[in-house]
């Protein structure tokens, strides 16, 4: 079974954000129904999205990721996003789901590389967010941070997917208390099962 995944953020905020993700979103689909490997289809997609955002300067971060769950690998494409979060509980080691790859919407001709991370084992966690999660402030000025979000991941490493991403929105809500977030929070906990 291959498993699809993406997760992105726009430039901006309001309807012209919501409409450039809602546009990049269908495209990414309709892309994805056709051959190619993920760099192809993300290479595809940003040469599109360019035509399309080159008068407004806007522009969007994208993670986009195939789990292939018989092969035990995830491929990936990194186009500007936050790297993913890899965590093997029984190493307990995390790695962070690196690659290069500028933004979509700001070079037509730029070509995506896809990575690969094999040998994928029951009980590892991956976890997909945008900064939102980690840049959050309270209101004595202080960041959520990435620590915290691995201890919570640690923590809660033996509960489902839905408990790890409940935790986390918990403990962010908790640390915020009364602070108006400042930017969208995005999170897609996977747990390998097989």
């Amino acid at each position: 079974v291959k498993i699809g995944l993406a997760v992105g953020d726009v430039s901006g905020h309001g309807i012209s954000s919501a409409l450039l993700m809602a546009s990049a979103r269908s495209s990414l689909r309709q892309r994805a129904l056709l051959s190619g490997n993920i760099a192809q289809i993300i290479s595809d997609v940003n040469r599109q999205l360019t035509v399309d955002v080159e008068e407004s300067g806007r522009f969007m971060t994208l993670f986009c990721s195939e789990i292939d769950t018989r092969a035990r690998h995830i491929r990936w494409v990194r186009a500007g996003h936050e790297p993913a979060i890899f965590y093997d509980p029984a190493t307990n080691t995390f790695e962070e789901l690196k690659g290069p790859g500028m933004a979509l919407g700001v070079d037509a001709g730029c070509q995506y590389e896809e990575k690969q991370k094999s040998g994928l084992i029951r009980g590892q966690i991956i976890l997909f967010g945008t900064d939102g999660i980690w840049e959050a402030h309270n209101g004595k000025g202080e960041i959520f941070g990435k620590a915290a979000l691995f201890e919570i991941i640690r923590q809660y490493a033996a509960r489902s997917a839905k408990e790890i991403v409940a935790a986390i929105i918990d403990s962010l809500n908790r640390f915020r208390q009364d602070v108006i977030p400042e930017d969208d929070v995005t999170l897609v906990v996977v747990k390998v099962v097989v």
